[in-house]
């Protein structure tokens, strides 16, 4: 298990009450119908495709933060342009990442929520595809709330809706810097994942621990020892 630790030692981390997950690349590998939808959207805007390396880096804000930056007054287009294919792709190329359906029942006895800069439309579908809904008890995606990540609104509507007020003890687990910053901007706990990806933060916005995969998160919790984790 890769595991690191920002601020406090292991032993002072405080256990789950609660847990919020990103969703794409953290519980479900979606990188590439993301790329491919954006690079159809890119192509037929004229813009340059991205690398894969370049997508990585770029892609994290919702759509209707980021497309007027990158296509301006054009940027409806786009997002017709980005919704057709990903409405044509999205199911079809979803692919849970390893162990994250045996880490979600693990915790089952929990309050969990996704919050996803996914457009909230298909970002409930993927879930209900995957016949996880059943594990959280709100599932939030871009255009759900008045801000999308890294606003808090929507972390701080699941702990409304479960009558849990934010601290340490709720985590939000997620992949990239923009989670990072939604952790701290609910005053919960930001578990980084990895996924063998690196990423620049925000010098003053460092997740609180680091690991390499959902996988972790049993072990990290206290609920799996590293015999059992590794098997």
């Amino acid at each position: 298990m890769n595991t690191s630790m920002k601020g406090p030692e292991k032993c002072l981390l405080s256990q789950p009450r609660a847990i919020v997950f990103d969703w794409d690349n953290t519980l479900v590998d979606t990188w590439p119908n993301i790329i491919h939808t954006m690079n159809v959207t890119l192509a037929a805007m004229g813009h340059a495709v991205w690398t894969n390396e370049d997508a990585r880096q770029r892609i994290a804000r919702s759509l209707r933060d980021s497309f007027p930056d990158l296509f301006g007054d054009r940027w409806k287009d786009a997002r017709e342009i980005f919704y057709a294919e990903l409405e044509r792709s999205h199911i079809a190329m979803l692919t849970p990442l390893p162990g994250v359906a045996d880490v979600l029942g693990l915790f089952s006895d929990l309050p969990m929520a996704v919050v996803s800069n996914k457009t909230g439309e298909y970002l409930r579908k993927e879930v209900a595809h995957l016949g996880w809904s059943r594990h959280f008890q709100a599932i939030f995606g871009a255009g759900d709330l008045v801000h999308d990540k890294p606003a808090p609104d929507a972390v701080l509507s699941f702990l409304n809706r479960v009558g849990l007020a934010p601290g340490p003890d709720i985590w939000f687990v997620g992949d990239s810097p923009v989670d990072v910053e939604t952790a701290h901007a609910a005053g919960c706990t930001s578990v980084f994942v990895q996924n063998g990806t690196e990423q620049a933060f925000h010098p003053d916005l460092f997740p609180h621990v680091t690991i390499g995969d959902c996988r972790a998160l049993p072990v990290l919790a206290g609920r799996l020892d590293e015999t059992v984790q590794k098997n």
